[in-house]
C-alpha cells in the first residue's frame, strides 16, 4: 500500500478559519461559552489548584517598632494533570462529484462545516457528561436526617411550570449560599431548552417585563432577573438513530440548569469550577485546539477533508457549580 508523503498532506488554513468562525457562530453549542478555554503547549501536562482556605484566613497583626512583620504564606496542588485527546473526523469529496457541482456549491466550505459540525456535536456530548451528570457538582451542601452534611443536586419542591413557584427566590438562595463558603458569586447560569422556554412564560419574569421597554422576554434580561453575567440556553440537538433507520432527535441537555462560577480568564491563582484545555501547540492547530487537512486520495479519486479537535474538560472547583434537576414537573 503507498504511503501518503507531506505533499499530500496539507494543512489547510482556509478551512482552518472557516472551521473557527463556525465553531464561534455555533450558537446552540455552549461548551466554550461555560468556562475558559486554556490553550496548552503540550498534550498533556500538570496544572495548579490553590487552596482556597489560605486567602480568606487573616494572619495580619499589629506591629511594634523594630519588630518583624506578621507572615505566611499558602498552599497550592501541582498534582493534577490533563491530557487531551485527539477526536477527529473526515469527509471525502469525490472529484466527480466536485466537477458537477453548480457554480454557487463550495464543496470545500460544506464539507468543513460538516466535519466540524460533527466534532462540535461530540465535544458537547462529552461536555454534557462531564459537567451535567447527577451528583457531581458540591456547591450545593444540605444536612440529611442523621445530621450529616453531603453535597446534592438541587430539585424544587415545585416545579416553575406551577406559577406558585419563585425560580428567581430559589436561585438567589443558591448564590447567596454558594458564596458564603467560597467567597465567590455565582456569575454563569446554563438552562436547557425546555427551562428556558419555561420561564420566558413564568408569571413572574412576565410582570418584571412590564417594567421595561421589551416586548418579549430574552437572555439578556433573564441573566438580570437571575443575577448573572452569563445566561446560556444549551440547545443542542442529537440525532441518536444508526444511520439508515428513522431519525430519534432530542435535546442533549432536558429539565435541568448548572450555576457556576467561571473565571472570566484563566490564570493560575484564579479560582473556577472549570477549565477546558485545548492542544494549541500542535502544528496547525487552533487556540481552540483545532486542525483541518485536506489529504489527496488518489486511490478513491477524491479529497478528504478532515478534521481534529484536541481538548480535555476538567472540573477544578466542583463547590463552585451546583446543578439543578426536575424542574419541570408537569
Amino acid at each position: 500500500m503507498p504511503t501518503l508523503t507531506r505533499s499530500d498532506v496539507h494543512v489547510n488554513k482556509p478551512l482552518g478559519d472557516i472551521a473557527i468562525a463556525t465553531q464561534q457562530d455555533a450558537s446552540e453549542y455552549i461548551c466554550d461559552k461555560v468556562f475558559p478555554i486554556v490553550p496548552v503547549k503540550k498534550q498533556s501536562d500538570r496544572y495548579i489548584v490553590y487552596n482556597k482556605d489560605y486567602w480568606f484566613r487573616t494572619g495580619a497583626q499589629k506591629r511594634a517598632p523594630a519588630t518583624e512583620s506578621a507572615g505566611g504564606g499558602y498552599k497550592i496542588d501541582n498534582t493534577p494533570t490533563y491530557y487531551c485527546d485527539k477526536w477527529a473526523y473526515h469527509l471525502d469529496v469525490d472529484d466527480d462529484t466536485r466537477e458537477n457541482a453548480d457554480d454557487p456549491i463550495d464543496m470545500d466550505r460544506d464539507a468543513t462545516e460538516f466535519v466540524i459540525g460533527n466534532l462540535l456535536l461530540r465535544r458537547e456530548k462529552l461536555f454534557n457528561a462531564r459537567y451535567m451528570s447527577p451528583n457531581t457538582w458540591g456547591g450545593l451542601v444540605l444536612t440529611n436526617s442523621s445530621g450529616v452534611k453531603a453535597a446534592e443536586d438541587f430539585s424544587p419542591a415545585i416545579g416553575w411550570d406551577n406559577a406558585n413557584s419563585n425560580p428567581m427566590q430559589e436561585v438567589s438562595k443558591i448564590i447567596t449560599n454558594v458564596k458564603r463558603v467560597t467567597a465567590k458569586r455565582i456569575n454563569t447560569m446554563v438552562v436547557s431548552d425546555d427551562a428556558n422556554e419555561c420561564l420566558k412564560q413564568h408569571p413572574l419574569v412576565l410582570n418584571r417585563l412590564t417594567y421595561t421597554d421589551l416586548k418579549v422576554v430574552t437572555e439578556d434580561l433573564l441573566a438580570k432577573l437571575f443575577g448573572v453575567d452569563k445566561y446560556l440556553v444549551a440547545s443542542a440537538v442529537e440525532n441518536t438513530a444508526q444511520e439508515g433507520a428513522a431519525g430519534e432527535f432530542d435535546f442533549l441537555m432536558t429539565n435541568k440548569f448548572l450555576l457556576t462560577y467561571a473565571a472570566p480568564n484563566p490564570g493560575i491563582l484564579k479560582p473556577t469550577a472549570g477549565y477546558i484545555f485545548a492542544w494549541a501547540g500542535r502544528f496547525g492547530n487552533s487556540n481552540l485546539g483545532t486542525r483541518m487537512k485536506t489529504i489527496r486520495m488518489e486511490e478513491l479519486e477524491a479529497d478528504r477533508i478532515e478534521g481534529e479537535m484536541c481538548f480535555d474538560m476538567h472540573m477544578i472547583s466542583p463547590e463552585l457549580g451546583v446543578l439543578g434537576t426536575n424542574l419541570i414537573q408537569g
